[in-house]
């Protein structure tokens, strides 16, 4: 395996049966890495497509090995499972991506008790509950990597009002990132985060959308892929407990065509992401 691919590694993908989890594993797949594709969709939803086993298909075509996982990370025998499934298939997990999670940007009055539960079970508690089922088998990779889709966490208060629930939720995945980087540093194991920059067009939100225009203004989920790739390819004990946005990355790994992942070629703006700090500064060509 060359220190740039991922080629025979294992990496673990929850919510990878669509948008940028599924992008992530085919990044993956195209270096021939071994992918394990975990999600609760098994069956076709009405308004979504892709399911495990769409993607699973999906990732054999891009050139890697693909094994289906039916799992919902709010079920803790069912992660337990699913790793040791995966470690039978396999030979071991290299790479957990924390991509699982649940969106309502509501504010206080209109979030009802179980979509607050539900965000926290997959965002907050899922991602803990993952991160924790793959240390035993990360501690025997070569190279271990966990990479959870977070945000750096901003404290001003204009990223709490209006979505409080979901803040809190998203934050306490970063906090996940943060505390098991420091717990797992002298074993080598690698804990990062990483965020858009700008919106990215998924099939989950162009169906949430109140204006489906808003998706020409985005990026598509290659360049999140294209990120997570460049950061799971690193030496785990050199880069961990780190904050990493998209375009930044990819900048800093030479890539200089960041138009390339536009939705729109001719858009001149796009849309904002969330919780990115004031003097957080995009790389020269972002637009």
């Amino acid at each position: 395996m060359s220190d740039a691919s991922l080629q025979g590694r294992t990496i673990f993908v929850s919510g990878a049966s669509r948008g940028i989890g599924l992008a992530i594993a085919l990044r993956a797949a195209r270096d021939g890495a071994n992918c394990v594709i975990a999600a609760k969709t098994a069956e076709p939803h009405r308004h979504l497509p892709g399911t495990i086993f769409t993607a699973a298909e999906a990732v054999e075509r891009a050139g890697g090995q693909a094994l289906p996982v039916l799992l919902d990370v709010r079920d803790d025998l069912a992660i337990e499972r699913a790793f040791m499934q995966a470690a039978d298939r396999f030979g071991g997990i290299d790479i957990l991506v924390n991509s699982a999670s649940a969106i309502s940007r509501a504010p206080v009055t209109e979030t009802e008790p179980k979509r607050y539960d539900l965000m926290h079970d997959i965002n907050a508690r899922g991602t803990f509950m993952m991160s924790r089922a793959a240390v035993p088998y990360l501690r025997r990779s070569t190279n271990p990597h966990v990479l959870t889709l977070s945000p750096p966490i901003n404290l001003q208060p204009r990223w709490f009002g209006g979505s409080v629930a979901y803040t809190m939720s998203k934050y306490a995945m970063s906090m996940t990132v943060l505390g098991m980087a420091e717990e797992f540093g002298a074993e080598g194991i690698a804990f990062n985060a990483l965020w858009p920059r700008y919106g990215i067009a998924t099939a989950a939100i162009e169906f949430a959308a109140a204006d489906a225009g808003q998706l020409r203004l985005c990026r598509t989920p290659a360049i999140m892929a294209d990120a997570a790739h460049s950061i799971l390819v690193r030496p785990a004990r050199e880069c961990s407990g780190n904050f990493f946005i998209d375009d930044t990355v990819l900048h800093a790994a030479g890539v200089r065509d960041l138009a390339r992942y536009k939705v729109d070629p001719e858009a001149r703006t796009l849309r904002p992401g969330l919780y990115l700090p004031d003097d957080d500064v995009a790389p020269p060509g972002a637009v």
